[in-house]
């Protein structure tokens, strides 16, 4: 076994690490650096923060989230079959649409169950 084929890999890593760090160092020493007590000051939201950073959240927010993030994954499996369309066969076309069915079943109950309703 050879150093040689592992050139590519580290040129690779190497390049990588270059495209990520170069423009930062570029930014950090060629760019303007007026700090003033406007730029220091925490920002949120386009108003001062007027709570502790610890404040406790109302859950539903967290549920929304959830949600969110669950139907939003649901519908990224739908891209790999769109691509492999021909390519399933009634099979997998059928087991696309059990799939959708279930995933509009779950939103009909969390619509029913409101949890989608922000008061």
């Amino acid at each position: 076994m050879t150093l040689d084929s592992y050139l590519p890999v580290l040129l690779f890593i190497l390049v990588g690490i270059a495209v990520g760090v170069a423009p930062q160092v570029l930014g950090y020493v060629l760019g303007p650096n007026r700090p003033d007590a406007a730029k220091n000051s925490p920002y949120e939201c386009g108003f001062e923060a007027f709570e502790n950073a610890r404040m406790q959240f109302d859950v539903r927010y967290y549920l929304v989230a959830i949600l969110f993030i669950l139907f939003d994954l649901e519908i990224a499996f739908l891209f790999p079959w769109a691509v492999a369309f021909k390519e399933v066969g009634p099979l997998g076309f059928w087991a696309a649409v059990v799939f959708l069915a279930i995933l509009v079943v779950g939103f009909a109950y969390e619509w029913k169950k409101g949890a989608l309703d922000w008061e």
